[in-house]
C-alpha cells in the first residue's frame, strides 16, 4: 500500500500536479481544503470582529432631534440611530448585540408590530411617553426598563411637549447567524391595550426600585441583575443589569466571552478596555465585544451608575460562557 501511495505521488509529480492546482479544481466540487482555513477556524482564542467603542449621547442627539423634524413616523415606523460599531456593518454594535437610540416626538404612533427579536429598552429621557406590548400600555420613566418579549405586538407613543428618547438593545445580529426572524404588523397603528402600573407590570423595572437596591448593598461596587418574576433572565438571549460604583473607585477587572452594551445612568468616569481609556458621563453609551479585558472607573464627588444588557444568558445556555482566570477544566463536556 505504501508503495502504490509513493508511485501515485510520483506520478502527480511528474505530471506537474501541485497543492495549488488542486485547490483551484476543487472550484468545480464546492468544496474546500479544511487545512487551509484550520487556523480561522480554529483560533486559539476569542476574535470578535467588533472593536470597543463610545457613542456620546450629547454629539449624536442633535442629529436623533434634527430627524425628528425631518423623518415622520410613517415614513420610519421606527425613528432610530442605530450604534454601529467600527468594526463591523450594521445592525452590529457588538458582535451578537444591538443597540440604537430611539425618538418619537409629541403626538407620534410608532405604529404597533411583531417580530422574533426580543428588545430592552432603557428610557433615556422626556416624559409622557408610553409604550404598549401586546395590550398593556405601560409609561415611559427615565431610567425604567422595559421589555419587549419575542412576537408581542407593540407600538409606541408621546403625549405632551418635547422629544421622548431611549435606548433599544435588542439580539438582531444573532439572527445573521440563525436566519429565523419573523416580522408581523398589526392592521391598525394601535394595538389595542389597557394602562398598566409601572409598579405592578412584570414587563416593567422602574429605575427607582432598582437604585434602592443597589445602594442598599455592601462595598464600592455592586452589581443587581434585572430578572423575571420566577428568577429567571429576562429572555434566552439578552440579558440585563445595574452596576453601583462609588465616587473615585473601581470595579474588579473583567473579561469574560460575553459581549455587552453599557450606558451610564448618573455620574462620569472611565472604562479600561484592553489597556484604552474610554472617558464617559451620563447617558453615553459604550460597548465591551467578548473577550476584551475591562475596568470601571468613577470620578470623584459622585456616585455612578451603569445599565448594561449582554448576550450572557444565550452563551451559557449554550455552555459557551467564560471568565477568564477560572478553572478551565471544569469545561469539559460528557
Amino acid at each position: 500500500m505504501a508503495s502504490t501511495v509513493t508511485i501515485q505521488a510520483s506520478k502527480s509529480a511528474i505530471q506537474g500536479d501541485s497543492a495549488e492546482k488542486l485547490i483551484s479544481d476543487l472550484d468545480a466540487t464546492s468544496t474546500l481544503p479544511l487545512w487551509a482555513q484550520m487556523a480561522k477556524l480554529n483560533p486559539p482564542l476569542p476574535n470578535p470582529r467588533c472593536v470597543p467603542n463610545i457613542w456620546k449621547y450629547d454629539e449624536i442627539k442633535p442629529y436623533l432631534l434634527r430627524a425628528g423634524d425631518l423623518i415622520t413616523e410613517k415614513q420610519a415606523e421606527r425613528r432610530v440611530l442605530m450604534l454601529v460599531n467600527p468594526g463591523r456593518e450594521a445592525p452590529y454594535t457588538t458582535d451578537t448585540v444591538y443597540a440604537g437610540l430611539q425618538l418619537v416626538m409629541p403626538n407620534e404612533t410608532a405604529p404597533a408590530h411583531r417580530h422574533t427579536a426580543f428588545a430592552m429598552r432603557f428610557i433615556i429621557e422626556g416624559n409622557g411617553g408610553f409604550t404598549a406590548v401586546h395590550g398593556r400600555r405601560v409609561k415611559m420613566n427615565r431610567g425604567d426598563v422595559i421589555l419587549t418579549p419575542t412576537w408581542n405586538y407593540h407600538d409606541h407613543g408621546k403625549d405632551g411637549s418635547g422629544p421622548m428618547i431611549w435606548l433599544d438593545g435588542l439580539d438582531l445580529p444573532q439572527f445573521r447567524h440563525f436566519p429565523v426572524h419573523f416580522v408581523e404588523h398589526f392592521k391598525d397603528p394601535r394595538y389595542p391595550a389597557e394602562d398598566i402600573d409601572t409598579n405592578t407590570s412584570p414587563i416593567v423595572f422602574p429605575w427607582v426600585k432598582m437604585q434602592e437596591s443597589l445602594d442598599a448593598a455592601p462595598g464600592d461596587w455592586t452589581t443587581k441583575p434585572y430578572l423575571k418574576p420566577n428568577g429567571q433572565d429576562v429572555s434566552k438571549t439578552l440579558g440585563g443589569s445595574a452596576e453601583r460604583l462609588n465616587a473615585g473607585r473601581s470595579s474588579p477587572a473583567v473579561q469574560e466571552t460575553a459581549s455587552s452594551v453599557y450606558h451610564v445612568v448618573k455620574g462620569s468616569g472611565y472604562t479600561e478596555i484592553n489597556g484604552e481609556k474610554f472617558k464617559w458621563k451620563a447617558n453615553d453609551t459604550f460597548c465591551i465585544p467578548a473577550w476584551n479585558k475591562y475596568q470601571h472607573f468613577a470620578d470623584p464627588g459622585q456616585t455612578v451608575y451603569l445599565y448594561r444588557f449582554d448576550d450572557k444568558p444565550m452563551l451559557k445556555a449554550l455552555g459557551f460562557y467564560r471568565v477568564a482566570g477560572e478553572d478551565i477544566e471544569k469545561y469539559v463536556s460528557e
